[in-house]
């Protein structure tokens, strides 16, 4: 409808897309004690999913965030009481504008969410046990104009993932350097 109204649409197509039922960012799994598996959220990650962009001006945030809009038109979540997902500015997702209108939380954590496992203790105490920062959002797609082939448009989305960082001297004497560089702070203040 939109390419009709001469509106710029394609189609994107996210994988490892989180979906982040509780808007907390991360898509939480939590284990007993003995690592059996919690239904304590309806967080999910799903092999895919797929949504449109359309590319407008947006006087109402201002015009860095104009360009390429997420429009989902299978929103699985209510938004402001109806099902609606965007439009969500991509320049906004990629800086992490989360506190902005019309999904970017939702849409920021399809695209960039943690993958967080917890083991539960009781009511009252959990202790976070792994963390991936990279699962989610994989191979952001489109397809090229005039052919068949994939466009990688992930940089739209996100900064390129850190690296681990390898350290060559023991953790233990990089705790101390830590430890010195705060006393030397104090001391200064």
């Amino acid at each position: 409808v939109l390419r009709c109204l001469g509106i710029p649409t394609r189609v994107i197509t996210n994988f490892n897309s989180a979906h982040d039922k509780n808007l907390n960012l991360s898509i939480d799994k939590y284990i007993d004690m003995s690592g059996k598996t919690l239904n304590l959220t309806e967080d999910s990650v799903w092999n895919f999913h797929v949504w449109n962009e359309s590319w407008f001006i947006r006087r109402d945030l201002g015009s860095f965030y104009d360009g390429w809009q997420v429009l989902d038109a299978t929103p699985q979540e209510k938004s402001k009481g109806i099902y609606q997902c965007g439009p969500a500015s991509t320049r906004a997702i990629k800086e992490g504008d989360v506190n902005l209108d019309y999904d970017s939380p939702f849409v920021f954590a399809a695209v960039n969410a943690d993958c967080v496992t917890w083991i539960r203790y009781s009511k009252k105490r959990k202790e976070r046990i792994y963390s991936d920062t990279r699962k989610i959002g994989k191979f952001i797609s489109t397809k090229a104009v005039g052919t068949n082939s994939r466009v990688d448009v992930t940089a739209n989305y996100k900064y390129p993932e850190v690296k681990e960082i390898s350290f060559k001297i023991p953790y233990s004497q990089y705790k101390n350097y830590l430890m010195d560089d705060r006393k030397i702070l104090v001391t200064a203040v």
